[in-house]
């Protein structure tokens, strides 16, 4: 698998990742409870900031296939003429 690819499998544990968060979050009841959890707060965050991180990155990746569709596409539609399907 390409690594600069973002896998749905991946995706779906970021999203559990940030709805696991969420709910620590809403468990904790008091506002003394959720200052509280600071540590384990922050510890949480920073792992759901790294993935997303990692998700935007990735998941905004431009394989060089896709690149070339592209290029090829907005060449046809400029009217570049005859078209270099070439490497």
């Amino acid at each position: 698998m390409n690594d600069q690819v973002y896998s749905d499998e991946r995706a779906r544990r970021l999203v559990e990742l940030l709805r696991g968060l969420g709910a620590r979050i809403d468990a904790l009841a008091t506002d003394q409870q959720l200052l509280a959890a600071g540590p384990e707060l922050m510890k949480l965050m920073g792992d759901a900031r790294s993935e997303l991180f990692h998700y935007e990155v990735r998941a905004t990746y431009d394989t060089p296939q896709a690149a070339e569709s592209r290029r090829i596409v907005e060449e046809a539609r400029r009217g570049g003429g005859t078209l270099d399907f070439g490497p």
